[in-house]
């Protein structure tokens, strides 16, 4: 049964915002330049996208990249350029970093959906991604946009890393994604582990937000050499380790020996770009938050952003 809610809809449209967002990244001032030394921050699902981008800037032999939480930024280290992700555009501790990194030397460019918002006045570049805004408290669309864009941004140089598909082709993926159906392991699961490698550490962790946000599920997530340093203790049956990007060699052993089940559909042979498999873990957000009765629009707890007392 598909779901009606906001999120789900919205959830949809990522194959044709991601086209639109290589549309605007061809066009786009501020984008990091080849060589700079460049920072990418933002809060939540935002630090994630800039996890990925972070890494496949690096892999791509771009410059040295940095990503950080908002709120954990180093303001006195010297970077080029400091690119912010912000949906809202109001997001205290991004605001507050740009405010403070004004005039040290650094470029900004600010992504963000709201044009009316003050971020506009904080960042020296502004990218206005609001075709891909959002009604939906949790985020789907918007987070892969602004990576979409980003990563045109690296193909515009002619520097994607090797095996890494252009956004043109992820959004065919995408269509894909959002249509075909859910691991029936993923749906009967009572815990989730999220594993990637590289760029795709950053998905598996947007993964596990978006499945504790929208379901209030138990989900962790960790790069994916790491999973088995400990973390593999907690899987077991009725329990899914899904993997973003390539599998590592003797992991697949590692979770059958035990009891667990393993989802690494990204890995096989012209299958789905690691960012539309996201939109898979979206789906299942909505699925698992819809069979406990839960309204994925209106999460528990929280807020469309975060805006602290002054």
């Amino acid at each position: 049964m598909e779901s009606s809610s906001r999120t789900a809809a919205e959830t949809a449209t990522q194959p044709s915002c991601w086209r639109r967002a290589a549309e605007a990244a061809a066009a786009a001032t501020g984008l990091p330049r080849p060589g700079e030394r460049v920072a990418v921050t933002g809060c939540g699902t935002s630090w994630f996208m800039a996890q990925s981008y972070a890494a496949l800037r690096e892999a791509a032999g771009q410059g040295e990249t940095d990503a950080f939480a908002a709120s954990e930024f180093p303001a006195s280290r010297p970077y080029d350029r400091i690119v912010a992700i912000t949906r809202s555009g109001t997001t205290t501790e991004v605001l507050e970093l740009l405010r403070a990194v004004r005039g040290r030397g650094a470029a900004t460019l600010a992504l963000t959906a709201d044009a009316k918002t003050p971020v506009m006045d904080a960042a020296d570049a502004v990218a206005v991604l609001g075709f891909a805004d959002e009604e939906s408290v949790v985020q789907t669309r918007f987070a892969t946009t602004a990576l979409a864009f980003l990563r045109a941004g690296l193909e515009a140089h002619g520097a994607l890393p090797a095996g890494v598909k252009t956004v043109a082709e992820a959004a065919v993926d995408a269509e894909l994604a959002v249509v075909q159906p859910l691991p029936e392991a993923a749906l009967a699961a009572e815990q989730w582990t999220f594993l990637g490698r590289g760029w795709t550490y950053g998905l598996a962790q947007e993964a596990g937000l978006k499945m504790r946000e929208a379901a209030g599920a138990w989900t962790e997530a960790y790069p994916a050499m790491e999973y088995r340093h400990g973390p593999i203790a907690i899987t077991g049956p009725g329990r899914v380790a899904w993997v973003f990007g390539k599998l590592p060699q003797g992991l697949a052993d590692d979770v059958d020996r035990v009891g667990g089940a393993l989802l690494a559909d990204s890995c096989a042979a012209g299958s789905l770009d690691p960012m539309a498999d996201l939109i898979r873990a979206q789906r299942l957000a909505v699925a698992v938050a819809e069979s406990k009765g839960y309204d994925p629009d209106r999460p528990r707890n929280l807020t469309r952003s975060v805006i602290l007392p002054g």
